[in-house]
């Protein structure tokens, strides 16, 4: 069940045509999911995964420059100057958790991004919480109440990230299958936590502690020396340092729960440097994902791949 009405936080944000294509454009009980604002381009909106173009007058809407830059003042509260440290990630968390990102010229200075300027582009995408979500999964990846290693393995758009929010949620409120303890996160790209002003807008229960927009690998390291989590937990590892530090956080005694995208095991397991890891047996879980469905789960394995759940 959602928590809040994310509709209602989105349009608050949108240049004032914008606003009104949108509500124009969505049934009733239709879930917004995102928003594609492209200079002189048709207005876009995903509603319960389907794309729509969404209607101007008498025709689609098409957006103008003005209305980027309309959009951007309400996203920034007139001060994009002071949101420079996010936009040259490309993207803001808004209140409420959801995420903006942009596109436009890129101001480089000795080699590094330092910001965004002339915004051509705007990509909202909503926020949405499913409590509940591992409720399904959560008795597979646990034993003698504690959490297992696990590693979820999905396409891009299947739900991993969802999967996981309500998975740090249980493992830190604590439920019948598992005792509640510290949960470490590293949020790299805002999407776990959702947070705004450095306070979390998702559920991640009462004992978690959250690094935002923090690389992965750092953020690992960091919670290991200055928390001390029982449990780590991040979205979509890959680099070499990532993994690496999958395997440090492992070895310091902390479990881990962590996704990368594949499509079943035996993909997750040639990729370069994880595949190590697989091989080792030091994930004890696999949840894969995937199918037409969001949250849909096709298997959850062992670490010597048996099957202890079939989709």
């Amino acid at each position: 069940m959602e928590r809040r009405d994310c509709r209602k936080q989105i349009v608050c944000i949108l240049a004032k045509n914008i606003r009104a294509a949108v509500q124009d454009g969505a049934a009733p009980g239709e879930q917004l999911q995102e928003i594609r604002i492209r200079s002189g381009q048709p207005l876009r909106a995903i509603f319960d995964g389907r794309e729509k173009i969404l209607p101007g007058i008498g025709k689609p809407h098409i957006v103008t420059k003005e209305e980027v830059r309309e959009t951007m003042d309400y996203i920034s509260h007139y001060s994009l100057y002071a949101f420079s440290n996010e936009m040259k990630q490309g993207f803001l968390t808004i209140e409420g958790g959801h995420r903006v990102g942009v596109a436009g010229k890129v101001i480089v200075e000795q080699g590094k991004i330092k910001n965004i300027r002339y915004v051509s582009s705007v990509n909202i995408r909503v926020s949405h919480e499913v409590t509940g979500c591992a409720d399904r999964v959560i008795p597979y990846i646990s034993k003698d109440g504690c959490i297992c290693h696990t590693l979820i393995i999905s396409p891009p758009g299947c739900g991993k990230t969802t999967m996981i929010r309500d998975l740090i949620r249980q493992i830190s409120d604590g439920n019948q299958y598992v005792k509640g303890c510290s949960v470490g996160v590293v949020d790299e790209r805002s999407e776990l936590g959702g947070c705004y002003m450095g306070v979390p807008q998702n559920q991640l229960g009462e004992r978690t502690d959250i690094l935002d927009c923090c690389p992965k690998a750092e953020g690992m390291n960091m919670l290991i020396r200055s928390m001390s989590p029982a449990v780590i937990a991040v979205d979509e590892i890959g680099t070499y340092e990532d993994i690496r530090s999958v395997e440090y956080a492992m070895m310091c005694g902390c479990k881990l729960i962590a996704s990368v995208h594949g499509l079943d095991m035996d993909e997750a397991s040639r990729k370069p440097v994880l595949g190590d890891l697989i091989r080792k047996r030091l994930f004890e879980r696999y949840v894969v994902m995937g199918g037409e469905r969001p949250g849909t789960i096709r298997g959850i394995y062992d670490e010597r791949g048996s099957v202890l759940c079939r989709g």
